[in-house]
């Protein structure tokens, strides 16, 4: 299959039907969230997705995402690459209520008022929520040692005064 530029929209239940595959990507201006949650976004998102329909006669999409972003470590403020990868798999539903009824390895998802899905969003959100809670280097690459950091009690200059405290002076009035 050549690789092509991805639909934005899909209509989910025409593309099972013909049992669609898409192998395709996403260029850096199209994922604008992302660009807006890493410091830079290094390359297209390469996207594989399959359509089809299950045993349960259910319209299913799986797909994978791959992207390299560079993010800011939080240790040293260095920047640093991560290759963000995710697998997902949903079954597109007409509203939220009919999510109830779905096997627990298919995640719901919502048609738009057309009938189709925001592929797009779609693979932006599963890369978004691939990104690492806290962005740090691996100890070995990070250029603040285990010995710079300081674990345990504050020193006494950077203890400030409860803000709080007048409130407490209230309560016993």
């Amino acid at each position: 299959m050549q690789k092509v530029k991805l639909p934005l929209t899909v209509d989910p239940i025409k593309d099972a039907q013909r049992r669609l595959d898409y192998v395709g990507y996403y260029s850096p201006n199209q994922l604008e969230r992302l660009a807006t949650s890493v410091s830079r976004v290094l390359n297209e998102a390469q996207v594989t997705l399959s359509f089809s329909i299950d045993p349960q006669r259910l319209v299913v999409i799986k797909g994978q995402a791959k992207i390299d972003v560079e993010l800011v470590c939080q240790r040293c403020d260095k920047p640093f690459t991560v290759t963000l990868e995710c697998s997902f798999c949903y079954s597109p539903v007409s509203n939220m209520d009919q999510a109830d009824v779905l096997p627990e390895i298919y995640e719901p998802i919502e048609f738009n008022e057309f009938g189709e899905i925001d592929l797009r969003d779609v693979v932006e959100d599963e890369l978004m929520l691939a990104l690492p809670l806290v962005p740090m280097h691996d100890p070995e690459h990070c250029e603040v040692s285990v010995a710079e950091q300081v674990f345990g009690k504050l020193p006494a200059e950077a203890e400030k005064p409860n803000p709080f405290a007048v409130l407490a002076n209230l309560k016993r009035k």
